[in-house]
């Protein structure tokens, strides 16, 4: 019988069966069982899965072929771990203050997604303190407004307030998302305003460090009631600091969108690294206000970074 993993954590997995048009759920296994096209990676099934299933003895047999998968770096394991399969779309959630406002974690998180040819918002949460907060510091809204001129959409929000909840319903209708970000930026806070009921642990944000605390542990989906049927959403647990992964430092470039339209057009070619070259298309582009100096630099230090290891390499099925 196969089954839908709605939610995953370590080697335990509750798959969402159909029996004569009924879901039901099964808490199953991988006791002995290694599965096609996971070896090597940190957690081998992920929310969205498509597996077929032993009943009787609660175990999972095979995974169906994925359409997509996003993906991270996980430095405590030093290999790639599943956050989402299968999805319509990955919402980048951040919050305007408390924890602070930060685009080059976005910038990593649009990267991924786009390496993994899954469409991407902005979710700015917690707008409700934009006016004290923009006047302290007025770059938040000019780097949101780059982030839509280049083509991201971008939705402002407030979960407290109910501030642009409509128009963030009315965009994820008949989508399955995956939600990702920092812990503390309001995740928890988000599903519980979309799934009523749920009632999902929230904590505060740690006052000392100004960065929030896990609550969330385990990745789990949830279908979103009142909406279009398969209207879903993955809730993940926060990330403090994101690795992309699959992708080699010079196809960067490709994968960001006010840089790929100038890909190759450098006096160089290809072979620019867009740091010190005369002629170089990227760095002019820069000069000229084309290219948001925050997003040059996040450029680098991503093209650096992947530079720097091993594992930067293509995942291979």
């Amino acid at each position: 019988m196969k089954g839908l993993v709605i939610r995953s954590s370590k080697n335990n997995f509750t798959v969402r069966l159909i029996d004569n048009g009924l879901p039901r759920e099964l808490e199953c296994s991988l006791k002995g069982k290694i599965l096609k096209d996971v070896v090597g990676f940190y957690n081998p099934l992920a929310c969205g899965d498509i597996v077929e299933v032993d009943e009787e003895k609660a175990l999972i047999l095979s995974l169906e072929h994925r359409r997509n998968r996003f993906v991270r770096y996980n430095q405590k394991g030093q290999m790639p771990q599943l956050l989402a399969a299968n999805v319509d779309l990955v919402l980048c959630l951040c919050s305007i203050d408390s924890p602070p406002f930060r685009p080059r974690f976005l910038d990593r998180l649009l990267l991924q997604a786009d390496v993994s040819e899954i469409p991407s918002a902005i979710i700015c949460n917690k707008y409700d303190l934009a006016e004290k907060k923009l006047l302290a510091d007025p770059d938040i809204e000019e780097r949101l407004s780059d982030y839509q001129r280049i083509g991201i959409p971008v939705f402002r929000i407030s979960v407290k307030t109910g501030m642009g909840m409509k128009e963030l319903r009315d965009f994820t209708e008949g989508k399955f998302s995956v939600l990702t970000g920092h812990s503390g930026v309001g995740k928890s806070s988000l599903i519980n305003a979309l799934v009523p009921d749920l009632e999902i642990k929230t904590a505060k944000v740690n006052e000392k460090y100004n960065r929030g605390n896990h609550t969330t542990t385990q990745s789990i989906l949830y279908d979103i009631p009142g909406m279009r049927e398969g209207t879903r959403i993955i809730d993940t647990p926060g990330i403090r600091r994101f690795v992309p992964m699959g992708i080699l430092p010079e196809e960067v470039i490709f994968h960001m969108k006010e840089f790929a339209a100038l890909a190759g057009q450098c006096s160089y070619g290809l072979s620019c690294s867009h740091i010190t070259e005369r002629g170089c298309k990227i760095m002019e582009a820069v000069d000229a206000g084309a290219i948001h100096e925050d997003r040059y630099e996040s450029y680098l230090r991503i093209r650096e970074e992947l530079s720097g290891r091993e594992y930067a390499g293509k995942i291979t099925d």
